[in-house]
């Protein structure tokens, strides 16, 4: 039988099972089962050296409770797992083929295993035919009769489970398919709000997209004067220039850092960032491109 996983895939399959809740080994086992319906569950031994290891890399934290370790997915791991969001969506259809494919080998291990209980059967019959009464092959044939219901049921629960394992694969590539749909959108949405923002600006954006481009700016960008003078005016000259204006560079970059972290940023935001940035970068290659 082939392997369940393919290298590196159980890993990733942790990292999902610990985004959903915090759990501890034995619940991301039995967690395993029930996703393959009981068709498959892996060792202690495969799982926990992947949890210790996933726990070393950053990418799991754990907490002790009642004795056992409680294993929580980090920001590490959620970048990661956004990071792979498309290896994850293979991996769910690699699953239920994996289903698929564990319950078709049951259900041909239960045939031959009837075959061959059906010979067995028959040839201690006609081994013993001249001294079993009536009552011993009457128990014989129920016997038999027990072993073909026996493995009529196996064969309609592994045709069951096909279907299931069908059903869901389908599913799945309709989820996916959704999920590239929303992101085409949210996409366009965004380049239609950009595209507004370009509208609205008129002609000071018009120099900004050259010198985003690597264009000359306009005469209006160059000599535009810096909106506050006093702004950093608690850095004291050093008398280098080139030092100085690195300074204050920095400090611009801290102050929208600060701003960011403590307020956060939403995607709107962020496109009006963008071009206020542009601005700001036109303006003061204007200037630094003029005579000295």
């Amino acid at each position: 039988m082939p392997p369940v996983f393919a290298h590196g895939r159980l890993r990733l399959y942790l990292l999902k099972l610990l985004d959903e809740a915090p759990r501890h080994g034995y619940e991301v086992i039995r967690l395993l089962e029930e996703r393959f319906q009981g068709l498959y569950a892996p060792s202690a031994g495969t799982v926990y050296p992947r949890l210790a290891k996933l726990e070393a890399e950053g990418l799991v934290t754990y907490a002790t409770e009642g004795g056992r370790k409680v294993y929580s997915i980090t920001e590490a791991g959620r970048a990661e797992l956004a990071d792979r969001s498309g290896e994850l969506a293979d991996l769910e259809l690699e699953i239920r083929d994996s289903v698929t494919e564990l319950a078709a080998e049951i259900r041909d291990d239960v045939r031959g295993a009837a075959g061959d209980l059906r010979r067995e059967m028959r040839a201690a019959a006609s081994a013993s035919a001249t001294r079993v009464d009536d009552e011993s092959w009457k128990t014989i044939k129920e016997e038999m009769s027990k072993a073909r219901q026996e493995w009529k049921e196996q064969a309609r629960r592994a045709k069951d489970e096909s279907r299931r394992a069908r059903e869901e694969a389908q599913a799945a590539r309709r989820q996916a398919k959704e999920a590239q749909e929303r992101a085409r959108e949210e996409v366009q949405r965004i380049a239609g709000q950009l595209q507004e923002q370009f509208a609205k600006s008129g002609g000071v954006l018009g120099s900004l997209a050259g010198a985003w481009l690597g264009g000359a700016p306009s005469a209006a960008t160059a000599t535009a004067p810096p909106a506050d003078t006093d702004w950093a005016d608690d850095l004291k000259p050093t008398g280098d220039p080139a030092r100085d204006l690195d300074r204050m560079l920095d400090r611009f970059r801290d102050d929208i850092r600060d701003a960011a972290r403590d307020h956060g940023v939403s995607a709107a935001q962020l496109a009006e960032a963008r071009v206020h940035l542009a601005a700001a970068a036109a303006r003061l290659t204007g200037t630094l491109h003029g005579p000295n």
